[in-house]
């Protein structure tokens, strides 16, 4: 199976503008990511796709791979289908620009349920246990069937504990996907579903078309950086 990993990197985020390129100890959230994604040692192929002649430099300055995308696209997963409509390649891993902690375990863990033929597209989730950040909308939680598919994504509580006599395991959606070629060009060719434009979660848009999405339970990533204070706790950790 020849895979290949892509990070999708836009400069202008929303809630945390230029966040891939603040420092974290030493270098560059989005230059933390493209290294340990690389040093995983499992991919034919590393890249970064962007927007950003300033992050398209810090990694190209690096020795890294970098392609410079369309400004225009509604997801990072949109942003890598055009990268990827021309590479021959089995499975694409879509790893978040802002997840310097990226580690091998949950990546291999990810790619081996593609042994499975019918499994189209696999995504990473974890335990939330902090009450605060099971209220957080900044956090996506996840809710699974028995087979581990996805039910549903939401930045609201899901399940929410009407009964406080059920104990609830809480599963956090960490945005690391992988795909099958052929399932991430259909994605970027259908229209935003309404859920994902109402909840802002790109994975809904598969739920809505009927995909299945498999979900991998991992052990804890790290921070991801959608925010300053979350930029403080990467640093406390790293």
């Amino acid at each position: 199976m020849k895979t290949v990993a892509m990070i999708p990197a836009r400069y202008a985020a929303t809630r945390f503008p230029a966040k891939l390129m603040q420092v974290l100890g030493n270098k560059s959230v989005i230059l933390h990511t493209y290294d340990n994604t690389k040093a995983t040692g499992l991919f034919d192929e590393v890249v970064v796709v962007t927007d950003s002649e300033i992050i398209f430099n810090e990694i190209t300055s690096h020795g890294g791979k970098a392609i410079m995308s369309k400004k225009n696209h509604e997801s990072g997963s949109d942003r890598i289908a055009e990268a990827a409509e021309e590479l021959d390649v089995d499975v694409i891993v879509n790893v978040q620009g802002d997840e310097p902690f990226v580690q091998k375990a949950p990546l291999k863990k990810l790619l081996a349920v593609f042994q499975e033929e019918r499994v189209q597209v696999a995504s990473l989730m974890q335990e939330l246990k902090d009450p605060e950040l099971i209220e957080d909308p900044n956090y996506v939680k996840v809710a699974v069937d028995r087979n581990w598919n996805a039910l549903f994504f939401s930045r609201s509580v899901i399940p929410y504990p009407r009964s406080k006599d059920i104990a609830i395991t809480y599963y956090e959606h960490i945005g690391v996907y992988a795909f099958r070629k052929q399932a991430l060009l259909n994605f970027s060719s259908w229209p935003m579903t309404p859920l994902e434009a109402a909840e802002k979660i790109e994975c809904l848009r598969y739920l809505e078309y009927g995909v299945p999405l498999k979900m991998v339970l991992t052990n804890y990533m790290g921070v991801e950086i959608d925010t300053p204070e979350d930029l403080i706790k990467a640093a406390k950790l790293l």
